[in-house]
């Protein structure tokens, strides 16, 4: 039997290439998420990218609904839908299909494109992409809540559209952006939507608190925009746990090269490669975005960023770069076996002021 989800500690992936067939790849992913079922993590956070190898799933559904079928309480979360690239109606209803094959488990992450280079292989004006964006948000929401879509913007335009296909949910899933930009952070709030931020423990603890204030301040969600027990602020990391430090640090650090690799090969293509990821294993865990160690050592590091980040909740990224599933499921046994308890599950809950 499945253990109860814990609400602190959830998966992110990126499901980026290494030299496997994608068959291969696709199974130990569902593999890894029945396990990752069984063991009570709470919910598997599935990014979408496009034209890089750095994403192989750049239809997040389609993953998860098969997903939807080896699992039973683990929660499942595309993040992020990124909007400009999808018709609104449509997306709709591919929520209510999702939500309902998953028994209610879905979980909605959205935003408007972390890559400008994967928009315009698209065919979308990465200028554009916050104006359609916001409108998008807005078709989502009356369509999600309504059960009907009226709109007339710039980009999206329908009239009295029904919705046949519902969520199970009730209103709607709970909802997931991710945000680094003070304006970013108040918006999310003000949704009280589930935030995921980024960065060294120092930089996500100005986010988290920028977005504590602006939450606070914030009316209570309507009822159009549930948080669940939420909501929950996040951040993702490299998590790699064996039986030793060496260890662990001996088969993280190729895998750590390899997804990096994967992570900045498009913006290297266009000669602009990024700056804020850190380079290596080393650095990444002298920053405290990777977490790697025995579990006494990943117990004290886990610790560390939940009193120093403000964040309520981990994305575990367990399976990145040549890492193996092997390695990934003796992640998940000894994080769940050693770390989890280390940690109640007290339920999360809105900050009030």
């Amino acid at each position: 039997m499945s253990a109860l989800p814990h609400p602190r500690f959830g998966l992110f992936d990126h499901v980026d290439r290494f030299a496997a067939p994608l068959a291969q790849i696709f199974e130990e992913r569902l593999r890894l998420l029945a396990e990752a079922d069984r063991l009570g993590y709470y919910c598997y956070h599935l990014a979408e990218h496009h034209a890089t190898p750095l994403g192989l799933a750049p239809s997040p559904g389609l993953l998860l609904a098969a997903a939807s079928q080896r699992t039973r309480r683990i929660r499942l979360c595309p993040l992020v839908y990124p909007l400009p690239l999808y018709n609104p109606l449509r997306l709709v209803e591919e929520i209510g299909m999702l939500d309902q094959l998953t028994g209610g488990r879905l979980e909605v992450g959205v935003g408007r494109g972390g890559s400008p280079y994967e928009l315009a292989y698209c065919g979308v004006d990465p200028e554009r992409a916050q104006a359609m964006f916001e409108e998008a948000v807005s078709v989502l929401r009356c369509g999600l809540a309504r059960g009907r879509v009226s709109a007339a913007g710039e980009f999206y335009t329908f009239r009295d559209v029904p919705i046949e296909v519902r969520t199970r949910q009730d209103p709607f899933p709970p909802f997931w952006y991710g945000a680094s930009s003070r304006k970013s952070l108040q918006w999310v709030a003000s949704e009280g939507w589930n935030v995921v931020a980024g960065g060294p423990l120092a930089e996500l603890r100005r986010a988290t608190d920028v977005y504590r204030e602006a939450l606070a301040d914030a009316p209570a969600p309507a009822p159009a925009h549930p948080a669940a027990d939420g909501p929950r602020i996040g951040a993702v990391r490299r998590l790699v746990v064996a039986e030793s430090d060496a260890e662990a640090v001996r088969i993280a650090a190729p895998a750590y090269a390899l997804w990096y690799d994967n992570l900045t090969k498009l913006w290297r293509d266009f000669g602009a490669p990024p700056e804020r990821f850190c380079p290596d294993l080393e650095s990444a865990m002298e920053q405290g975005v990777a977490l790697v160690g025995s579990p006494a050592t990943v117990t004290a590091e886990v610790a560390r960023y939940f009193s120093e980040s403000g964040c309520n909740y981990l994305l575990g990224a367990v399976d990145f770069g040549n890492l193996g599933i092997d390695a990934a499921l003796r992640t998940l046994e000894l994080f769940a076996a050693f770390v989890m308890p280390s940690f109640p599950p007290d339920p999360i809950r809105r900050p009030t002021s």
